[in-house]
């Protein structure tokens, strides 16, 4: 073990997704038994910045792998963009004795963590973000729980959607990444999905398909729209015009971000949690803990944060065909 890291801190940043704390559980248990002390800083660079800064041991993280949201809690922190912001960060770092940091987040938690590491504060990154949008990771923490919060509110949806012949246009989260809506789309047999890589369709073209599938024999149509693409209810109230099929348009936004995670969020937490901590124990510093072909890996912070990821364009072919 390196002896330049004794104290690990680990945060929270950004928007929070279900799985954060089993990483936060993994980061203070593999730590411990590695001999570090850990301190747990609250509410994000915000709680860096303000000293909100508590010691975790094993006990402190009981009962928590199985909670949504992060015990840490998470904010964005303006003041971090910031020069002055960033050696403040570094310096309260030292007034703790924190010399490595694991910050759980996505891309703009990771700018912050090279920005310390700059400062002579070993960073390592944990993706932790339900977009699955970091380009250097197949994986990222709270995916897998949102899609399946998703599909069982498109599930319910699908069933009162049946019952009228409506047309039922359910609107999942993304702003710049449409995996929750691509994946939500062929897991639930949507007749369309609109998502931010692809562009968007015309009324006109959207309409056709629905009024297409309705000649074909279909009842009902449900169509999953990305938020990067919006105006669902706008869009709602257009085909229903139109058409005259009954249209109702649903927004699922945060309820995504919240619940118990799955299964597969709590055991990649875990594995990224644990390999964070043994980086930092090999001296290692400004790195992003990732999953490729079924490995946890690391790469730089800078790399990672100029890889650029894009949509499965055979994924997408195929949520066309499977109408």
């Amino acid at each position: 073990m390196s002896n330049k890291v004794k104290t690990i801190g680990v945060l929270t940043s950004g928007g929070d997704a279900p799985g954060m704390n089993a990483a936060i559980r993994a980061v203070v248990r593999v730590a411990t038994a590695r001999g570090l002390k850990v301190m747990g800083i609250n509410k994000g660079y915000n709680g860096l910045l303000s000293g909100d800064v508590v010691e975790l041991t094993p006990r402190s993280v009981s009962d928590i792998v199985q909670r949504g949201g992060t015990i840490l809690q998470t904010a964005r922190c303006l003041e971090f963009i910031k020069p002055e912001g960033q050696a403040r960060g570094a310096e309260m770092c030292k007034v703790f004795g924190i010399d490595g940091l694991v910050v759980i987040g996505g891309d703009g938690s990771f700018q912050g963590a090279e920005k310390l590491a700059n400062l002579g504060i070993n960073t390592i990154g944990i993706p932790g973000t339900i977009d699955l949008d970091i380009a250097c990771t197949e994986y990222t923490i709270g995916f897998d729980t949102a899609v399946n919060t998703a599909m069982d509110a498109i599930n319910k949806i699908r069933d009162t959607s049946t019952s009228h012949q409506r047309c039922s246009i359910v609107e999942v989260m993304g702003r710049n990444a449409g995996y929750i809506a691509l994946w939500c789309a062929i897991s639930s047999g949507a007749e369309m999905v609109l998502i931010p890589e692809k562009g968007r369709p015309t009324d006109e073209e959207i309409i056709k398909t629905i009024l297409e599938n309705k000649h074909n024999g279909k009842k009902h149509c449900m169509i999953i729209v990305a938020e990067g693409i919006g105006g669902s209810e706008a869009l709602a109230k257009k085909v229903e015009e139109v058409t005259g099929i009954e249209t109702r348009a649903t927004i699922l936004g945060h309820l995504q971000r919240g619940g118990s995670p799955t299964a597969v969020d709590r055991l990649h937490a875990a594995m990224m949690g644990a390999k964070a901590v043994d980086l930092l124990c090999e001296g290692k510093a400004k790195r992003v803990v990732s999953y490729v072909k079924g490995e946890y890996v690391d790469y730089d912070i800078n790399e990672a944060l100029q890889m650029k990821k894009n949509i499965d364009g055979y994924m997408y072919e195929v949520s066309r065909l499977l109408v």
